[in-house]
């Protein structure tokens, strides 16, 4: 048991999002410092005392229009080195988006396993904890990490919420794009059944992926007449969600919602989408749009707020406390 309040450090590339997170803790956020040089280095270092302390340091890693996943991604081990040789207590990285979650594993001969390489570099600095959401594989991102302990929040319980909230009388089913993902539809539909009360039914699209060329099987499930929830852990250029919301359509599903944790939207994810079956496209703020237009999230896109969770998966941690109970 920790008995002093956390102090909370907001990378400059995550600031807004950090700040919405501190104002849910009720905590300042402790002013650092990034300064870079022409040459394209940089050093980075707290601006106040952190001896004996836990330590939050929140930064989502992802790319933006400033910096890419590398930058960030350096940026963040350095000043996590820099808070340990400062005497923090205990450091903990608040990674709403982990970056290199999705290569979890060898599909090619030498293929690199980039999810446990990044992992160690968190050890190397001396991270003493790791809170991420909804990485791409759990057992492959539990089992990377040694030294390092983590947690992992979901956001399925915040799509519960914002789904169950729909003004439809309409029946209702969910689907997993891929083979891959059918546990996590399966426990998506679950919660919502129970919140709902009504009898939702489950389906799947089958899909290949080879040399980044992606080949579409069978679908299967009943949607016919029905509001058809299609749940995945991230969108990037949205193709492999679009796929499955045209086998839907074509199955005779009446409206069509995505679901993602993460909204990744490579450049061309737009144009994709545009042209989509898709109703409305949910996702959380874990990573900001800020590739679409205004226009099109205005038309297309609901956002889901998760910092009043990691704020309190926050004073869970500093306080000695069970997450178990948020994710309910």
């Amino acid at each position: 048991m920790h008995d002093s309040k956390p102090l909370l450090i907001v990378m400059n590339a995550s600031r807004e999002y950090g700040n919405r997170i501190a104002s849910h803790v009720a905590e300042e956020v402790i002013p650092h410092e990034e300064r870079g040089f022409e040459d394209g280095e940089h050093k980075i270092r707290p601006l106040a005392s952190v001896r004996n302390q836990n330590v939050f340091v929140i930064d989502s890693l992802h790319a933006d229009a400033k910096l890419s996943v590398n930058d960030k991604l350096c940026r963040l081990l350095f000043l996590i080195g820099a808070l340990h040789d400062a005497s923090a207590g205990r450091v903990i990285a608040v990674v709403p988006y982990l970056c290199y979650a999705r290569k979890d594993r060898k599909t090619k001969p030498r293929d690199p396993v980039t999810t446990r390489y990044v992992a160690r570099m968190f050890e190397a600095v001396g991270t003493d904890h790791l809170l991420t959401m909804d990485v791409h594989n759990l057992a492959a991102f539990q089992n990377a990490f040694g030294s390092t302990t983590t947690d992992h929040l979901e956001a399925m319980h915040l799509f519960v919420d914002h789904f169950s909230a729909l003004n439809s009388d309409d029946e209702l089913a969910v689907i997993s794009p891929d083979v891959g993902g059918v546990k996590r539809a399966e426990l998506f539909r679950q919660a919502l059944q129970h919140k709902t009360g009504r009898q939702i039914t489950m389906g799947f699209l089958q899909k290949q992926r080879s040399e980044g060329i992606v080949t579409t099987g069978a679908f299967v499930g009943d949607v016919k007449d029905r509001t058809v929830i299609i749940i995945d852990d991230l969108i990037s250029s949205g193709t492999t969600l679009c796929r499955a919301a045209t086998a839907c359509r074509a199955n005779g599903a009446k409206t069509i919602y995505a679901a993602a944790t993460h909204s990744m939207f490579s450049s061309n994810a737009e144009s994709i989408l545009s042209a989509s079956a898709f109703d409305r496209i949910v996702v959380t703020d874990t990573v900001p749009p800020w590739r679409l237009s205004n226009e099109f999230i205005a038309s297309k896109l609901d956002i889901v707020d998760t910092t009043p969770l990691f704020a309190s998966a926050i004073q869970c941690i500093n306080w000695g406390e069970s997450i178990i109970q948020l994710q309910t």
